[in-house]
């Protein structure tokens, strides 16, 4: 929209001035100006739920299976005399079962109940088959990778190589893997150590998994952010009671139920709808020729993915409810990367492993792309901050650094994809999506030191109360 204001503003000043232009260029010119405004509100991107109408896979969150969403844009050559050199990567687990057994049996009771009573409508009776079919499945396997799960890191591998040659098929190469103690993550990390493995017979592969490495992996919010996210989730209840009385189920329930009048005393019926939604979502972790998601309509679905959209946000993005300080449960991470890419001279691959929940606070912390928009207005979040953007199962942060060619001189670049997109970082370039690591360096540390400044007074305040409370 922006793009198409500029273009008219530029189409008012040219007609302003078409006193001093003849009328075969005045009339090129404007042509010139209105197919560019054309072009840039063309580019403009679709509403979230347009693009949930049209791929309603998007509306599962951090359900969506990495291959529905595909990035298809190819990626910016190198600069002219520049090498990668070093994959700075944080991945998450592959596609899993629901970890939670209730998850399954809560709205399989409300169902079975229902069956027993003679109560369920034919659609009812097929969603109950389906339910029951997928909570077989579950069986000892709750939060366990999916074969789904295991192909996505398999293709995001593969990729790896084919857009990174440079640095994974040079003979030898260290690639540092680290994961969370957490079984999937663990075999996600071998899924795509196998693809890199495969493509270069000689790479040095060292591979950990230890409580030692979660304080970084999968940093515990302590201190100064378990105060904040006390306020947060208190914002987020209210918030989510208010937009789920938005949500009619009427409809809804009158697929599944025969007896109006029982329902509504014998049915949760926001709860089930809830329920069948997270199943219906996850359905995409697996192989199994099930699908419910047309139980709902297209408004349904959007309402359902919107408040979930809006609870992952003020649990871990930049909300202004919780001071925007969200994110920063991943300083740890963040300190980590930016120590590999100041150590790291020779070409190497630093990969780490663990979970939806530090992949989006580290993409807000580093401000990739629109991660990084705070706002306390959830009525228009949406407009610019999406989560299917950001977490799919299997999402990941690449940071590629680039040096110059051999025998030439210049500064240290780097990179950002976002489940392999390439996106904007927090500093001005001149080569996008090239960025000199020198200027992002200062400023991720100074936005570190301003973050650690504000939890020190917290701290000092905290001692403070103790005193006055011990001296009472």
């Amino acid at each position: 929209m922006q793009n198409a204001i500029f273009y008219s503003y530029i189409c008012t000043i040219i007609i302003k001035r078409r006193k001093r232009m003849n009328t075969k260029r005045l009339t090129i010119t404007l042509l010139v100006a209105l197919a560019m405004s054309t072009i840039a509100t063309a580019q403009q991107r679709p509403t979230a739920r347009e693009e949930l109408k049209a791929n309603r896979f998007l509306s599962a969150s951090n359900y969506l299976d990495y291959d529905n969403y595909p990035a298809t844009v190819p990626l910016t050559p190198a600069p002219k005399g520049y090498e990668p050199y070093l994959m700075n990567h944080y991945g998450r687990h592959g596609s899993r079962w629901l970890i939670n057994e209730s998850s399954y049996s809560r709205p399989l009771e409300t169902l079975r109940k229902a069956d027993a009573q003679g109560k369920l409508t034919a659609t009812g009776k097929d969603v109950l088959r389906q339910v029951e079919a997928i909570q077989a499945t579950s069986v000892k396997r709750l939060g366990d990778l999916s074969t789904v799960g295991e192909r996505q890191h398999h293709g995001i591998g593969r990729r790896m190589v084919e857009h990174f040659p440079e640095i994974f098929k040079k003979p030898g190469i260290p690639v540092d893997a680290r994961s969370t103690v957490v079984i999937r993550c663990i075999l996600s990390m071998v899924a795509e150590c196998e693809e890199l493995a495969a493509a270069n017979p000689t790479a040095r592969f060292h591979n950990d998994a230890s409580e030692s490495l979660q304080y970084y992996l999968n940093q515990p919010r302590q201190g100064y952010l378990k105060e904040v996210r006390k306020d947060t989730r208190n914002i987020r209840r209210e918030l989510t009671r208010q937009f789920q009385e938005r949500v009619q189920t009427d409809r809804f329930t009158a697929q599944l139920f025969n007896d109006p009048a029982w329902t509504a005393d014998s049915v949760k019926a926001s709860t089930l709808m809830s329920d069948l939604f997270e199943i219906a979502s996850n359905i995409q972790s697996h192989d199994l020729g099930l699908d419910l998601y047309p139980l709902f309509t297209d408004d349904e679905i959007y309402d359902q993915w919107r408040i979930r959209n809006i609870g992952w946000y003020l649990d871990y993005g930049p909300a202004t409810a919780g001071g925007s300080v969200q994110p920063f449960s991943q300083l740890n991470l963040l300190k980590d990367i930016i120590e590999v890419a100041d150590t790291t001279r020779q070409t190497a691959a630093v990969l780490r492993f663990g979970h939806e929940v530090c992949v989006m606070p580290l993409a807000c912390l580093l401000e990739l792309g629109h991660c990084g928009y705070a706002t306390d207005n959830m009525e228009t979040l949406d407009e610019h901050w999406r989560n299917y953007d950001i977490f799919p199962m299997a999402c990941n942060i690449q940071l590629v650094f680039y040096r110059p060619e051999k025998g030439k001189k210049g500064d240290t670049l780097v990179k950002a994809l976002l489940n392999e997109r390439e996106v904007t970082l927090p500093i001005e370039t001149r080569q996008y999506p090239y960025y000199r690591w020198q200027d992002l360096r200062k400023y991720y540390t100074e936005k570190i030191a301003a973050y650690e400044a504000k939890v020190r007074a917290f701290e000092e305040h905290q001692q403070s109360e103790r005193r006055d409370d011990a001296n009472q």
